[in-house]
């Protein structure tokens, strides 16, 4: 299996006028991300991207070759956020609502908690934290105070 995380890199720094909340959000997403690299061989997960998008490269995948897209003021639109999931049959699930990618990624984070010694758990951002709270994954994680 092989997971991919793209963000927008000037969301993830607050720019283009992202709101704080989102930018809390791709925070929590890139932290959890790096801590399911880091033990990816618990999920038997063969690789973990987590690429960066800037607006010269919208969409560009780094390894899993599928980009989300929405329309927006009849416009194609590509999405700069978004997890894709390769399983080992090779089909791909793709995740493009923020709220689907946090819960996603925290379940991750619940399995390996499950399967490692220690705490290996994310400070995640209140609205984070709220998010999974209000998919009662009953994910193992602490939200920042």
């Amino acid at each position: 299996m092989r997971l991919e995380l793209r963000v927008c890199q000037h969301c993830l720094e607050g720019d283009h006028g992202a709101s704080e909340q989102k930018s809390a959000l791709l925070q929590d997403m890139v932290a959890c991300a790096e801590q399911i690299n880091a033990h990816k061989d618990v999920l038997d997960l063969e690789e973990v991207h987590i690429r960066r998008v800037r607006d010269d490269e919208q969409g560009k995948p780094a390894a899993l070759p599928v980009v989300a897209a929405t329309i927006q003021n009849d416009q194609i639109v590509l999405n700069d956020t978004q997890l894709v999931a390769e399983g080992q049959d090779g089909n791909m699930l793709l995740y493009a609502n923020l709220d689907d990618i946090v819960t996603v990624l925290a379940g991750n984070i619940d399995e390996i908690n499950k399967a490692v010694p220690g705490d290996v758990t994310v400070d995640l951002s209140e609205p984070s934290a709220q998010i999974i709270s209000n998919a009662d994954l009953g994910a193992d994680i602490n939200k920042q105070t």
